[in-house]
């Protein structure tokens, strides 16, 4: 793919899984079709990772944030170095943030500490946010009724009547390689109901790959397979899945369409 239209909203390249070859994939992906990639912090370690492949490679942005799992190693909310992150000129958003009822890595109490600490500064700073939601789905639409941030759901998993009263708030959803695999009935019927002005293509790498290449590392070039499935369930062209969701994603993040 020639054309520059894929923009990766939530990826992870200062993840391990990337330490032997970063630079290559990094500089490979605009060969791929990739304009853009947002990469998302898992706590304020990882958030300066970000900031430095965003100066690095002008079409990364980073986002500064601590993720659910990583709540209470990270012990209490400094609130003053996340805030002087989010100031780069480079860091577009606050994330990755939520709540992870799953695996509960963080107790709740500090879960819920840490999500609303961080939507309160999302508010005074009128940045969006990044939104991890797995299995807490009530607290999680609980805190974003009470703060009203700009942001989208990422990897959403949600159901459709869930997804429309998000959208009601104006929040985007993040749809990735789960659309693509077998049995995947509730990420289709949010690609095919919800319309496309509040969709986010994500890949969540290097997890979550869509088939064919499942069980292998997940990288941004990737995304085609998901907005080809996208396309398909919408009965549309994947130019206009493309274009639509690149342009929701500039507005969202206030990035230069440069």
């Amino acid at each position: 793919m020639n054309d520059n239209v894929m923009f990766d909203s939530h990826a992870h390249y200062d993840d391990k899984a990337f330490d032997e070859d970063r630079t290559e994939i990094l500089s490979s992906l605009p060969s791929m079709g990739v304009c853009g990639v947002i990469n998302c912090a898992s706590d304020l370690s990882s958030a300066e990772k970000s900031i430095a492949m965003a100066e690095a490679y002008p079409f990364v942005y980073a986002a500064a944030g601590v993720h659910p799992h990583e709540a209470e190693a990270e012990g209490e909310f400094d609130r003053d170095r996340l805030a002087r992150l989010l100031s780069h000129p480079k860091t577009v958003a606050l994330g990755e943030i939520g709540l992870d009822y799953h695996y509960n890595f963080s107790p709740k109490e500090k879960q819920l500490l840490y999500f609303e600490e961080q939507l309160r500064l999302s508010c005074e700073l009128s940045l969006p946010v990044i939104v991890h939601d797995r299995e807490a789905h009530q607290d999680t639409m609980t805190l974003l009724q009470k703060y009203r941030p700009k942001g989208v759901v990422h990897c959403y998993s949600g159901s459709v009547e869930m997804a429309k009263e998000l959208i009601k708030m104006g929040l985007y959803l993040g749809l990735g390689g789960a659309v693509t695999f077998k049995n995947a009935k509730t990420p289709l019927e949010v690609a095919k109901e919800i319309p496309l002005e509040f969709l986010l293509l994500e890949t969540d790498a290097p997890y979550m790959t869509p088939v064919p290449f499942r069980g292998k590392r997940c990288h941004s070039g990737l995304i085609k397979y998901t907005a080809e499935k996208i396309a398909e369930v919408r009965n549309v062209p994947v130019e206009t899945v493309y274009e639509t969701i690149k342009e929701n994603t500039y507005q969202l993040f206030n990035i230069s369409r440069e």
